[in-house]
């Protein structure tokens, strides 16, 4: 079984936790819609990424 030679040391260890904490999510306000979206993802209401139409608009309506 493995067995550490030496005690880590609080600083260490806490050194080595420092990239887990959580990060808040991006959210962001489209600029075309005004509502609120993550970066980098397809706004769904309109269906357009980086001011292209990429996906046909859902009308629940037609439905």
């Amino acid at each position: 079984m493995a067995v550490p030679k030496r005690k880590t040391s609080s600083s260490k260890r806490n050194m080595r936790r420092s990239h887990d904490a959580l990060k808040p999510i991006n959210v962001i306000e489209d600029k075309e819609s005004g509502e609120p979206r993550l970066s980098h993802r397809i706004d769904l209401s309109t269906g357009m990424y980086k001011g292209r139409q990429v996906i046909k608009k859902i009308d629940k309506k037609e439905n």
